[in-house]
């Protein structure tokens, strides 16, 4: 997949046997950004996933995430999507408050998977 100026960065890469998944936001496919509340947190996963997939990486592979949240109550809403989309054992996570991210995002999402 090729960059832009704009996002001079890859999706995803593979390097040690793990998959480095760039910050995904919550950006619908015409690239309108999903406001706020589950629907954003969903929205960025879906991002995610779209990254993975570059390098045959799937959901079940996810060893690490860090959510970047622009209000740090949507941590509650993370705990539940977090519990919604993986069986124990899940993977490690850390919820990080920040000030602002792009587009006016209030969510942010990197991860770490195993290649496969």
């Amino acid at each position: 997949m090729s960059t832009d100026p704009q996002h001079p960065y890859s999706p995803a890469v593979v390097a040690g046997g793990l998959v480095f998944v760039s910050g995904s936001l919550p950006l619908r496919g015409d690239g309108t950004v999903v406001a706020d509340g589950r629907a954003a947190l969903d929205a960025a996963v879906d991002t995610m996933r779209r990254r993975m997939a570059t390098v045959g990486a799937r959901l079940e592979d996810v060893v690490k995430l860090t959510y970047f949240v622009t209000d740090i109550a949507l941590r509650d809403v993370a705990n539940q999507q977090f519990l919604d989309l993986w069986p124990d054992p899940r993977p490690a996570r850390s919820v990080v408050g920040v000030a602002e991210l792009p587009y006016g995002s209030v969510v942010e999402i990197d991860a770490v998977a195993k290649a496969r």
